[in-house]
């Protein structure tokens, strides 16, 4: 799991001040001393680690505490808000042309994972804004690089450009001619990668980046590599003038050095993360919430998201409304758990919740497609009234439905809990509710209580945004 380790040292190193009524200059230096080892440890550039602390023991010793937190909640404010300046502050997005196609160029070195993320770009694009892009095969020299984006663009139903050419120049001019014609809205052209820059590659993307003009050129990092990503970053922007990065193999074992890093050295900023081999695994990069996930606090806005993606707009806001009424019932909970099935693996989405990274009682969980299947027996032996309205669901109820699935009584009581603690917390979530959320188990925590208040603030801010979607659909 990406940042792990990170993840554990940092929060140990707030823990000891968060229940304090009184922190010392000698407290602040001792967690100072051991954020600098968990960076270093990270692989975090030196001078980024040296400049970071410095910051943290101004902002620390020079500041007033707010009435809302003790002396180490504050602390973790600061940790927390310099981490997500360190990682870039705000989000970024795809430089767009003032007239279709916008053009990318995907940069890179070989064993990034490059022509994949081409695909991942693709169908990102594709799903989130409609698009409808080109992919021109620009890699003629690794073996069965062509093979493996035209396969990806099948997959995908996204159209693949190539010739039987070797100037890779020329193949551009022609796919973008070929874009041009069938008033595609995006180009991705995938580039050749080597083992390290040299001066061949480069004079290639200089002989592309004449041609093709993108809008975006798009440096593709392997997060495992750590700080070294940094110099490959500024290798390549040295000549070739990159407007941004994506992360690749986020959710390897890495120990974050380049997502925390680049930024700070380069100036370029992160647009996406690749956390998975699958098409659908990519991200766009949110400084804030990564900085919240490192420190444990969780990343509600992205979980939403998550759920929300697979459905149109108008389909979301009607399970937001069933969420808002309470109206939600186990018929619903069925599609949802279907829905979970699609956004990934259980243990990275329970990560996202406040309180629960690192929680000791949930490390290694999963949820293995048996039980899944328990679940659903279960839901399926029930009645369509008490799908529909679980309060009925008394213990004789739930002896015959544990009788009719084959299913102990005990794992049945513990389903229909879970059903009521995940419905709770998500009909608060989604009416912007956080009063009360304390009491679900890992929000009572220092690290809990602090995401709550910052994620009532963020989400204020995305449900306008949310909101103005829907209206747009609705329109």
């Amino acid at each position: 799991m990406a940042f792990e380790s990170l993840s554990e040292r940092l929060q140990k190193a707030l823990r000891n001040l968060t229940g304090k009524g009184k922190i010392s200059e000698a407290d602040i230096n001792e967690a100072s001393r051991e954020i600098r080892l968990a960076l270093l440890e990270a692989d975090v550039n030196f001078k980024v680690v040296k400049d970071f602390i410095k910051t943290i023991k101004k902002e620390a010793l020079g500041k007033e505490v707010q009435e809302s937190l003790n002396p180490g909640q504050q602390i973790i404010k600061i940790v927390d808000q310099e981490l997500t300046k360190m990682m870039g502050e705000e989000s970024v997005t795809l430089n767009k042309a003032p007239h279709i196609p916008t053009i990318i160029m995907m940069v890179g070195l070989q064993g990034t994972g490059k022509t994949t993320t081409v695909g991942k770009l693709a169908n990102y694009l594709k799903k989130n804004e409609n698009a409808r892009p080109l992919l021109i095969a620009g890699d003629i020299y690794r073996p069965a690089a062509i093979d493996q984006l035209k396969q990806i663009g099948a997959d995908l139903e996204v159209p693949v450009y190539s010739e039987d050419n070797q100037d890779v120049p020329e193949i551009v001019k022609h796919g973008l001619a070929e874009a041009d014609k069938n008033k595609n809205d995006y180009v991705i052209i995938d580039t050749a990668g080597r083992l390290e820059i040299d001066e061949q590659l480069m004079d290639e993307l200089k002989r592309i980046t004449e041609v093709a003009h993108p809008e975006n050129t798009l440096l593709v990092v392997d997060a495992m590599t750590g700080q070294a990503a940094t110099k490959v970053a500024e290798g390549f922007n040295q000549d070739l003038d990159l407007t941004g990065v994506i992360l690749t193999k986020l959710d390897g074992d890495t120990r974050g050095g380049a997502a925390l890093s680049v930024r700070a050295v380069t100036g370029l900023p992160i647009l996406f993360t690749g956390q998975g081999e699958k098409l659908t695994a990519l991200e766009p990069f949110h400084p804030d919430r990564m900085a919240s996930r490192i420190l444990g606090m969780g990343d509600m806005l992205s979980l939403i998201e998550k759920a929300q993606q697979d459905y149109d707009a108008k389909e979301a806001e009607k399970v937001a409304q069933k969420m808002r009424e309470n109206t939600f019932d186990f018929n619903d909970f069925i599609d949802q758990l279907e829905q979970v099935q699609k956004m990934g693996p259980i243990d990275q989405l329970i990560k996202m919740i406040p309180g629960m990274a690192n929680n000791p009682a949930l490390k290694n969980i999963s949820m293995p497609e048996k039980q899944i299947d328990h679940t659903k027996a279960i839901v399926y032996s029930m009645t369509p009234a008490e799908r529909e309205d679980p309060d009925i669901l008394n213990p004789s109820r739930r002896r015959r439905i544990a009788a009719g699935s084959g299913i102990a009584v005990a794992e049945v009581n513990r389903m229909i809990k879970q059903f009521k603690q995940a419905k709770e917390m998500m009909q608060k979530m989604t009416s912007g509710n956080m009063k009360g959320l304390e009491n679900i188990p890992g929000m009572n925590s220092p690290m809990g209580k602090m995401a709550m208040r910052s994620m009532s603030k963020r989400f204020k801010k995305s449900k306008k945004k949310r909101m103005k979607k829907i209206k747009r659909f609705h329109s």
